[in-house]
């Protein structure tokens, strides 16, 4: 199997907004992409939105070497043949997964690793079928998946160690921040994350405890700032003489929050209701093309920072 600097071939197959991410990225990397959707218009599109991808990947890190060639077929065994590594972009759902990932492992040399940007299936779900199912990874990015550094990589019950160590030091190479984890999870591990303060952000929303703009703001100007440079568990240690003070402290605090935390909501009727509302009422008369650019300008500052001063 490939090792981080032998890779210099990518195949993306599927080409819709998270694989023509992908194909930026490792282009922008200096590595050869093959792309592969088969839609033959998903290539114009993607042509269409290439420069400015760049453009903004050059910002976030200038590149160390000339642009990888791109080429695309709509078939995937023209597509993987002569691959080191595969980024699989299939929709989310098992059938097609299934369907996709053994056409590529036909196809693709034994010594590429296939990463699957699943958000929610499992590998060990979907690598059944494939005859060298100790390749298949999960390799999940984050939206907008050009910019954002995270990636989420594990194994299913049939990978191989050494794929899953080979994709973590491959999207370490390129300049992604890679996170292993060491089980598979539902929702993977940032996610899960984000989840369960989202679930105390829509139960306090429903009970009428906070609007939506607070709460945002409150995790803004609050945590956010602090665990966008160091993390939750480096901010409390911090946050007192070091994690064994802060957690003799605090400890007793957080109990009797985790106490109190609400019921799992339920997306019903009028809890929708209340979300869609107080979202509408937060983000006033600016468009939506407005707040993305918003965002993708902030997190481009954001992440340079990040580098100079997180750890």
């Amino acid at each position: 199997m490939n090792n981080a600097a032998s890779i210099r071939s990518i195949a993306v197959v599927g080409l819709g907004t998270i694989g023509m991410r992908w194909a930026a990225v490792f282009a922008h990397a200096g590595l050869d992409v093959h792309a592969q959707d088969p839609d033959p218009g998903a290539w114009d599109k993607f042509q269409q939105a290439l420069p400015g991808l760049l453009a903004e990947l050059q910002r976030l890190q200038p590149a160390q070497a000339p642009a990888g060639a791109l080429r695309f077929s709509a078939d995937i065994a023209e597509a993987v043949c002569e691959a080191d590594f595969v980024q699989e972009n299939a929709p989310e759902r098992m059938d097609v997964k299934r369907q996709v990932l053994q056409a590529i492992d036909t196809a693709a040399p034994a010594r590429a690793i296939v990463a699957s940007s699943s958000s929610a299936l499992r590998v060990s779900d979907f690598q059944q079928g494939c005859a060298h199912p100790e390749r298949i990874v999960l390799g999940h990015p984050f939206n907008p998946a050009h910019i954002m550094p995270l990636v989420e990589v594990a194994g299913g019950a049939l990978s191989a160690p050494e794929a899953v160590d080979g994709a973590r030091r491959f999207y370490e190479s390129i300049g992604k921040k890679p996170v292993v984890m060491r089980r598979e999870l539902a929702g993977h591990l940032a996610l899960r994350l984000m989840g369960a303060m989202w679930r105390e952000a829509i139960a306090l929303v429903a009970e009428g405890s906070a609007s939506v703009e607070d709460i945002d703001r409150a995790f803004r100007y609050g945590p956010g700032p602090k665990w966008t440079l160091q993390g939750s568990f480096i901010s409390n240690h911090l946050g007192a003489e070091g994690l064994e003070s802060f957690l003799e402290k605090y400890g007793p605090t957080y109990e009797m929050i985790w106490d109190d935390l609400r019921p799992t909501p339920r997306l019903d009727a009028a809890t929708r209701a209340a979300m869609i509302a107080g979202t509408r009422a937060a983000i006033g008369a600016r468009s939506d093309a407005q707040l993305k650019q918003e965002r993708d300008e902030g997190l481009i500052e954001l992440l340079a920072l990040q580098r100079r001063h997180g750890v």
